[in-house]
């Protein structure tokens, strides 16, 4: 019984997860269409969670690498790694999540643009050092579809944002300033579903795999090749949701704060970004969609001589730095707690904690609310706008 409760919570928190994963990243695919005005900010995020949804089925490559390659769940002969089947597994995947949730909402109440996929992986490598050993980890599979896509992606991106601009604004240099906005509005409208499209290919199976490794863990799913329907759906549904809810306050760094964008500018950095996150997922990389997006916004900033703001970049790329190392840190003291309470009340207290500082950050941010009413208003160099701290006053 107390597996199975477990196992219940592990789910439940997966979903948690995916859906603070889809408003933290609803900006990767909107916020340059909403900085933009190319579409309305409710739209938006509505045409965002519908493609996130679709996305999510299109494929499942991604989450056989979750599932495969982070965790050694078997040794090279295929026999189970001991202490990492049964509960201790389904621990590991609790406080790695409570630990990427964690990580995920104070960067969101930040304002930063930081990497889901890599609060999720650091909390659940932090957990299962402490709890089974370096042995516990498949460190080839990290470094492969992990690290190293995290170290190049956001420059490939730059670098492809930066060129798409150079050809888009001289092959359009003569064209009329009404005709480019039209036709501008329209590219960026079908360049951002492409991006919400990739991002739930990518970011989605991401929680799909964690669930199946629970499920693999509990021992009621044994192929390591498949991911069960109702996973499937469930963790669509939960991204979507969390897509439309909003994440306005990262939307408003990624849109306003680091670039002052251009419709040409969006509709290349969006093109860029979908191009490689789509890549990606069909090559099963777990490539981080807010590095690839934030890479994409600075190369059209780049690319078109435009004005950057290198101190915003610089506190975005330390937070990448620190998210898997911090991630980690959370995971394995979760994994402490978890196993010093001990029983049911284990899982219990830590979802308890949890719920605490989440409430916590959501009424702080309240202070200074970013919704969609003030999510356009011009950057100055504070997360709020204007409109929101002068109604504190």
């Amino acid at each position: 019984m107390t597996e199975l409760v477990l196992l219940v919570v592990v789910v439940l928190t997966a979903l948690a997860f995916d859906f603070t994963n889809g408003f933290h990243d609803t900006a990767n695919a909107m916020a340059t269409s909403i900085a933009t005005r190319a579409l309305k900010p409710r739209t938006a995020v509505a045409l965002a969670a519908v493609l996130n949804l679709v996305g999510a089925f299109l494929s499942v490559q991604v989450a056989l690498t979750v599932t495969n390659d982070v965790l050694r769940i078997q040794g090279d002969d295929g026999a189970p790694v001991p202490g990492l089947m049964g509960a201790p597994i389904l621990e590991i995947l609790l406080a790695g999540l409570v630990g990427a949730i964690l990580w995920n909402l104070a960067t969101w109440y930040l304002g930063l643009p930081s990497s889901s996929s890599h609060a999720m992986f650091g909390g659940l490598i932090g957990a299962a050092l402490v709890a089974i050993g370096v042995e516990g980890v498949q460190w080839d599979g990290v470094l492969e579809d992990v690290v190293i896509p995290a170290l190049v992606a956001p420059f490939v991106a730059m670098l492809v944002a930066a060129l798409g601009i150079w050809c888009v604004l001289r092959l359009t240099a003569r064209v009329p300033a009404d005709a480019q906005g039209r036709g501008f509005r329209w590219g960026q409208i079908g360049t951002a579903s492409l991006v919400a499209l990739s991002h739930g290919t990518n970011d989605a199976q991401k929680t799909m795999g964690l669930i199946t490794l629970a499920l693999i863990g509990y021992g009621s799913w044994t192929d390591l090749d498949a991911v069960p329907t109702w996973v499937k759906i469930s963790c669509a549904l939960a991204i979507a949701t969390g897509t439309y809810i909003g994440g306005w306050r990262v939307i408003r760094t990624m849109g306003k704060g680091l670039v002052e964008l251009s419709p040409p500018q969006g509709m290349a950095a969006e093109a860029s970004s979908a191009a490689i996150v789509l890549t990606s997922s069909s090559l099963g990389m777990a490539l981080s969609t807010t590095h690839v997006a934030t890479g994409s916004i600075l190369g059209t900033g780049l690319g078109s001589r435009g004005v950057v703001r290198w101190a915003l970049a610089r506190r975005m790329a330390a937070a990448w730095i620190i998210t898997l190392p911090a991630a980690a840190a959370v995971g394995a003291l979760c994994w402490l707690l978890l196993t010093a309470v001990g029983g049911v009340a284990g899982p219990l207290v830590l979802v308890a904690l949890l719920l605490a500082l989440s409430s916590l950050l959501w009424l702080r941010a309240q202070r200074e609310k970013v919704d969609l009413t003030n999510v356009t208003e011009d950057w100055d160099g504070e997360l709020a706008p204007a409109s929101a701290r002068l109604g504190e006053e």
